[in-house]
């Protein structure tokens, strides 16, 4: 396997490991970048953009990574809530004034970040061109009753979480979010990351190559709240591959990077707020993310799951790390991003083969404790 990159011979063991990925998980494509203290120290790439093995992954080659897009939607509302221009702890219809319907006028921002707010699906059937319509989306989510009393429990908001927030930075800035992103964050990071991917990147985006079975498998009871959130807007990897999908700004699943663009947009948040020259936040707007709003069993996961604003955060039931302030996130197929707010430490994996779960696995994992082992 020819690894292509750079990487701090002190992470040596990282690289060989992520090798190994292509040999024993049937990595087909992948890349994994790493930063301490704001610096890289690991960026790597290697194997195949196609199933077909015919077309290599280039240092610059994106793929979809699903709900590692999450962490970017989060960070766009912790952009303005530092600025003062969002008040998580705020009815959304502040913002939002037609989402106050249904028994939804006491949800707040926060509990949109933190998935609790009761709207993890639709129950109007959601697919195709109809969730490609962000307007059509964000009205059947403000004339939505809630699934369950907002802020007493989290229930992954697998694929509405990024028009929830979307929409409250489109009331604020008057921008799509995909356009907020690009502007204020990407841009400014240099980071290669895009919520609704211009066709002018279609040539270097990787093939997705899809898991054997659905989020949720075909097990889950139709009345379960798991099972209503996988059914609409129901997730389908193929859809990946079409025009559609990918113009569209899906802020929960349809970001398209690598590693490395993962990794320059997330670094500020394990910095204090500032990377690569760009003072992103300030140190309390970090902190932010670290508000722990839930810890409990999750209704859509089913595991017991930690949730600050807009990530997920290190806990005993999913030990990311060794340290406090850790905050999470991955995509269905086994992209990740994780921050060590106490290590300055930022790593994203990102591949094109998936994996069926939707919180990891150990391919992303493994490269991350092997980091920890060599800090």
């Amino acid at each position: 396997m020819d690894i292509k990159g750079s990487f701090d011979e002190k992470f040596a063991s990282a690289r060989d490991l992520f090798e190994q990925n292509f040999a024993e998980h049937g990595d087909v494509g992948a890349s994994f970048a790493v930063t301490v203290e704001g610096e890289f120290v690991v960026d790597i790439w290697g194997g195949h953009r196609d199933a077909a093995g015919t077309e290599p992954w280039e240092e610059d080659t994106i793929v979809n990574v699903y709900s590692t897009t999450k962490t970017m939607a989060a960070l766009s509302a912790l952009v303005l809530a530092d600025r003062g221009e969002i008040d998580f702890y705020a009815p959304a219809s502040k913002y939002w004034p037609e989402f106050a319907q249904n028994g939804k006028e006491k949800i707040e921002v926060r509990h949109f970040m933190s998935h609790t707010a009761g709207l993890s699906g639709l129950d109007k059937q959601m697919s195709g061109d109809a969730l490609y319509d962000w307007d059509n989306v964000v009205r059947a989510l403000a004339e939505q009753a809630p699934w369950w009393e907002p802020g007493t429990a989290s229930g992954y908001h697998a694929m509405t979480q990024g028009h929830l927030i979307g929409e409250v930075v489109r009331r604020v800035t008057g921008k799509s979010i995909g356009q907020f992103f690009a502007d204020e964050i990407a841009g400014p990071l240099d980071a290669d990351f895009h919520i609704g991917t211009a066709e002018a990147h279609w040539p270097r985006i990787g093939e997705l190559i899809p898991p054997d079975e659905q989020p949720g498998g075909n097990t889950l009871d139709s009345d379960s709240v798991a099972a209503k959130t996988f059914r609409s807007p129901a997730p389908d990897a193929a859809d990946s591959k079409t025009a559609g999908w990918r113009l569209a700004e899906i802020p929960a699943a349809n970001g398209h990077g690598n590693a490395r663009s993962v990794v320059r947009a997330q670094t500020p948040v394990a910095n204090d707020g500032a990377a690569f020259g760009v003072e992103l936040l300030s140190k309390e707007g970090v902190n932010r993310v670290f508000d722990e709003q839930i810890y409990g069993q999750d209704l859509v996961l089913g595991v017991p799951m930690r949730f600050g604003m807009g990530y997920g955060l290190n806990g005993k039931e999913i030990p990311m790390g060794p340290n406090e302030h850790i905050a999470y996130w991955g995509g269905w197929g086994g992209s990740t991003i994780v921050v060590d707010a106490d290590a300055r430490l930022c790593v994203s994996y990102v591949m094109n083969r998936m994996l069926p779960s939707v919180l990891g696995d150990p391919r992303g994992y493994n490269l991350l404790q092997e980091i920890y082992k060599r800090l």
